[in-house]
């Protein structure tokens, strides 16, 4: 890969505006507009003409790890590919004949037993256990009957390009030969993808032998905060687009839209709003984008010679094609694309990354290793490669990467600073994820909670304090984790808070968000009760209806405890007015300072307490007693968009609510459903 050796020179000429008043920490209101011409210096060959502003630039990706030159071919916008036939996902074996009768013999026990047989929610489960059966005698014919299955109740449109052998149908096939269709895990497949069953109740846990050691009492005595600040970099769901065709239909009827192949059914031929050349509210963000926040970072944060200390970046690569449109070869050339970019852009520092639900082939899917035999290894692909490439940019050690490559590529460093990053795969909770549906009365089938333990225990008996990091949310409105997983896990960071873990951060969303976790599963909401924050970051991409954005927090460097959080975004709206010019790009502008946007009412916060639980849950109290300040949040959630709805009433007190649950459970049981998004 070409080295960025004019990075510099490019920057030099860009243009920055701060206020008069430098702080210490270098963090001012600022804005930064990005030149108007692309970095042609960032990559030494291209497909086509970079400078070209009537179209987005196609670099010639060179893979470290695979050696393969991506073919222009994988991202020419005016020929998007329909299904991998490359990499299709193995077939379980069939089943004896003594295992089907005994399956048989138990599956009509289940369905006697299970009152709910007269209803819709019966039907449904009876018709999983034809899928069941099939999937056990013919698993061959198993992508042919999903596929009979869709069209004959007229679930999709794509039927056969959705659930044929290439791509989801194989992945429903092996999830019915494993899932107990009859019991808690068919109800809720028929909940959760058809709306046919009530929702499941979450599972009582039994957590007497989960953890090595009871929690200490009393807890040891708090680090001493060091009064030096660290500035650590939050980016999350950049979406790069290498498909993105400017001048493309930005507003089409469905799909993803700035795409040649996507229009606007009232004007096919014609497209009603022409895809800008750096992005659309309706779109995924184009390389134009990624390289104008990229350029931005530096000089509004002023790390151009120092970098961060490190970046946590919370997953989502990959754009949002249609799932026949992906590939193994998509999704690898995306990692191989960012993580390069982001190493020559962002300093030296570390980037630890996670997966998101999109950086997968299928998109959303990843199998516990306990499905066993060749399925078990499927993934695998995967966790070598982005492992393989964290290794390469020098952000993992060898030993940290050879982890990863058999742990759904989580992983734990601890760091010479005494903080310990434990970074999840959260496809393992997340919903969309067809195999989360096998052994559901289970709340940990992969063994990802397992590794979070004992790597908390570890921590804890060392003294060091924790950041954890994953894609899929936790908790919030409880529409994306699982209700068993996500109940444990709030148990675990129970059992670790606050000694041990200073925060959590996730993705997934696009929203600027924020759970507040608390003891005893949250029986009592009090600033006493209240133990740790997880963070949502913004995203890059503008999908769907927000503005570009990115935070920087100010992070004390005994403690690790946030004492300011930063974000900055982009004005989508204004994108069009950039087209046809190569004056200037977008412009990245300051949009708050966290402490001072909540704080005004907290009282007995001195300047340099951290933004910790107890904060965030006196913010929430604020927040009950003036709804203003929810009005202030709300803008804030969707990145200050033009489209961005209003929050009052009954929305308010949802958002509130949702501050307060840290795991779906939480969620559904206690919150409003329908105000989680501002989308």
């Amino acid at each position: 890969m070409a080295g960025f050796t004019k990075f510099a020179s490019v920057l030099a000429f860009a243009t920055v505006a701060r206020s008069a008043a430098q702080s210490t920490f270098g963090i001012q209101p600022s804005t930064y507009t990005a030149p108007g011409a692309f970095p042609t210096s960032l990559y030494a060959h291209y497909y086509s003409d970079p400078t070209a502003t009537s179209a987005q630039p196609q670099p010639v990706v060179s893979d470290p790890v695979t050696h393969e030159i991506y073919p222009f071919s994988l991202t020419d916008p005016n020929y998007i590919p329909n299904n991998d036939t490359a990499d299709p996902h193995p077939l379980p074996s069939p089943a004896p004949p003594t295992v089907l009768l005994a399956h048989a013999l138990t599956q009509l026990d289940s369905i006697a037993a299970n009152p709910q047989y007269t209803s819709s929610c019966a039907r449904c489960q009876a018709g999983l256990e034809v899928a069941k059966f099939i999937a056990l005698t013919t698993p061959k014919l198993g992508p042919a009957f999903a596929v009979a299955a869709c069209e004959h109740f007229n679930y999709s449109t794509t039927c056969e390009e959705t659930y044929g052998y290439n791509t989801l149908g194989s992945v429903l096939t092996q999830v019915v030969a494993n899932a107990d269709v009859s019991g808690y895990d068919g109800q809720a497949l028929c909940h959760n993808f058809l709306g046919l069953c009530p929702a499941p109740d979450t599972l009582p846990l039994d957590l007497t032998s989960w953890f090595a050691t009871p929690k200490p009492n009393p807890l040891p005595p708090p680090k001493t905060p060091s009064g030096q600040r660290l500035k650590v970099l939050h980016i999350s769901d950049a979406h790069i687009d290498p498909r993105y065709a400017t001048h493309a239909e930005a507003n089409c009827t469905s799909g993803l839209c700035c795409r040649a192949n996507n229009f606007n059914s009232a004007s096919p031929e014609v497209p009603l709003f022409p895809a800008p050349r750096f992005g659309a509210y309706s779109c995924d963000s184009p390389i134009s984008l990624i390289a104008s926040v990229l350029e931005s970072i530096p000089p509004l944060t002023a790390t151009q010679g120092t970098g961060f200390a490190w970046t946590v970046f919370t997953g989502d690569l990959v754009s949002h094609d249609a799932e026949y449109q992906l590939s193994r070869s998509y999704v690898e050339y995306t990692e191989t694309l960012l993580y390069d970019l982001f190493k020559r852009t962002l300093g030296p520092a570390p980037v630890y990354a996670v997966l998101g639900n999109h950086d997968s082939y299928n998109q959303a899917q990843d199998a516990p290793y306990a499905i066993g035999g060749p399925l078990a290894s499927q993934f695998s692909w995967n966790y070598d490669h982005v492992s393989s490439l964290w290794q390469y940019e020098n952000w993992i050690p060898e030993t940290t990467a050879e982890y990863a490559r058999t742990h759904y590529a989580a992983y734990m460093v601890r760091r010479a600073d005494g903080l310990r990053i434990i970074t999840l795969n959260t496809n393992l909770w997340y919903r969309a994820n067809y195999f989360n549906y096998i052994n559901m009365t289970h709340p940990d089938p992969s063994g990802m909670l397992r590794f979070l333990t004992d790597e908390l225990q570890a921590a804890e008996d060392a003294g060091d304090r924790v950041w954890i990091m994953g894609h899929v949310l936790s908790g919030w409105d409880g529409t994306n984790g699982m209700l068993n997983p996500t109940n444990l896990f709030y148990q675990i960071v129970d059992r670790y808070t606050p000694h041990v873990i200073a925060n959590i951060f996730w993705g997934h969303t696009h929203e600027d968000q924020l759970s507040i976790f608390y003891s005893n599963n949250a029986t009592s909401l009090s600033a006493e009760t209240a133990q740790v924050v997880s963070w949502i970051g913004p995203s890059i991409t503008p999908l769907t209806n927000l503005n570009s954005g990115f935070r920087v927090y100010e992070v004390d460097s005994a403690t690790f405890d946030i004492v300011d959080a930063y974000t900055w975004r982009s004005d989508v709206n204004s994108f069009p007015a950039l087209d046809n010019q190569t004056e200037a790009g977008p412009a990245y502008v300051f949009e708050y300072s966290t402490r001072e946007a909540y704080g005004a009412n907290i009282t007995g916060w001195s300047p340099s307490d951290p933004l910790n639980a107890t904060w965030w849950h006196m913010v929430t109290e604020a927040m009950e007693a003036d709804p203003e300040l929810v009005s202030t949040f709300n803008t804030y959630q969707g990145k200050t968009s033009v489209r961005t709805p209003p929050c009052t009433g009954d929305c308010a007190t949802a958002r509130i609510c949702y501050m307060r649950s840290g795991s779906s459970s939480l969620a559904v049981q206690n919150c409003p459903s329908g105000y989680g998004s501002v989308q």
